[in-house]
């Protein structure tokens, strides 16, 4: 099966089984771009159509109201879309983080590209980070991630790294995520994107408050059994008979808590709400079933498996209230 992951790039650890190529650090945009797969343009022409007639070959018809997008490198398809679709091309993504990497301190972590160049990402760290007990360090990161397929709109999200497993968290404050969403219908503007992204950024302090509460929630051997299954076997309250068969999930995740996950034996996690939620975190970008690892990074970080440590925030967060 041909793989999601088109091309990647990255500094420092090598992430994702050794995907992508690594670059020495503070690399320019320019770089970033040609060892990313990110340095092509998306190109657009009107949906043409062959009228057939009796007798001839036809006339070539042109349909205004849709755009077939397609690639500047290789000509290759990559979508159908209306007319008023705003594309935001791959340059623009890594421009995104120019004056936050020249200027604010911010360091490109990787970016690439997947399903052919149907959706593209860079991820950047801000230079926050905080120490839960036992030295459990976790780092802030802005994700910038798009797609031209319809599939997810121009998305900024603050998110968490934890250092000792590298799952990633998505910061949520209130039940909500607290990125910054530009549909594909109104244009990018990356400044105005920047400041929104101040004030979600600046929830950073109140979030990892937060983590910490969860560190010091101390929690008996039935409310994590009852935490597992209600993140994993219900979707809105409501038990998920599908859900329910699956005892592997439900053992891995029980299995991660209980000591073999990484940083499992940290005074952060032992025993402990923030435990829960990372073992599930740890699970979804780890463990969990998929096809191969950049199905499960592209859920991890924008379909079912993101939704699932959304959901598993949640809950943990109701159990420290």
């Amino acid at each position: 099966m041909a793989h999601l992951l088109q091309q990647m790039a990255y500094v420092g650890q090598t992430p994702w089984h050794e995907l992508g190529n690594q670059l020495p650090p503070k690399q320019p945009l320019e770089v970033w771009a040609r060892q990313a797969g990110m340095d092509w343009r998306i190109c657009e022409t009107p949906v043409r159509y062959m009228a057939e007639q009796a007798g001839a070959l036809g006339s070539i018809m042109t349909f205004e109201d849709q755009k077939v997008l397609y690639r500047s490198d290789t000509k290759a398809p990559l979508s159908v879309v209306g007319g008023r679709y705003q594309i935001v091309q791959p340059r623009d993504v890594l421009e995104f983080y120019r004056d936050l990497t020249e200027v604010s301190g911010f360091e490109l972590e990787t970016a690439g590209v997947l399903k052919a160049g149907r959706k593209f990402w860079a991820l950047a760290r801000t230079g926050k980070e905080t120490a839960l007990k036992g030295n459990d360090t976790v780092k802030g990161y802005i994700l910038l991630a798009t797609s031209c397929d319809g599939t997810l709109a121009t998305t900024a999200t603050p998110t968490t790294v934890r250092v000792v497993c590298n799952n990633t968290l998505s910061i949520a404050l209130n039940g909500a995520s607290s990125g910054v969403r530009v549909p594909h219908s109104t244009t990018f503007d990356a400044q105005a994107v920047k400041r929104q992204l101040g004030i979600a950024v600046s929830g950073w302090d109140t979030f990892m408050y937060r983590m910490k509460t969860l560190a010091e929630r101390k929690v008996k051997s039935h409310e994590s059994l009852n935490y597992f299954l209600r993140v994993l076997c219900q979707v809105d309250g409501h038990a998920n008979s599908q859900n329910l068969t699956n005892e592997r999930a439900l053992k891995k995740v029980q299995e991660l808590y209980e000591g073999r996950g990484r940083g499992a034996e940290l005074g952060a996690a032992k025993g402990t709400a923030w435990g829960l939620l990372c073992a599930v975190t740890e699970f979804v970008d780890h463990e969990r079933r998929a096809r191969n690892q950049e199905y499960r990074l592209e859920s991890a970080w924008f379909g079912q498996g993101a939704g699932l440590k959304q959901r598993a925030l949640d809950a943990a967060l109701q159990l420290a209230s």
